[in-house]
């Protein structure tokens, strides 16, 4: 349980992050599209060399996916 709540405490903390990031270079529209949907995030980020937190979102997001699944069995 507890790695399941981190895991997602990450990968919501890292979305805020892309999303500022995103927000604050140009096109500035990227960021509020990537709050709305939440896989553009990592793959703009990627873009834009932010590629540790891109990766971390992913990662973060198979964690999560991971132990949900574990949690439900």
């Amino acid at each position: 349980m507890l790695t399941l709540t981190g895991a997602f405490a990450v990968l919501v903390t890292t979305h805020v992050v892309l999303v500022v990031s995103l927000s604050l270079r140009k096109p500035h529209w990227r960021g509020l599209l990537a709050l709305l949907l939440p896989p553009l995030a990592p793959y703009w980020g990627m873009e834009e060399q932010m590629r540790f937190r891109s990766a971390l979102w992913v990662g973060a997001l198979v964690v999560y996916v991971v132990t949900h699944v574990a949690a439900t069995f």
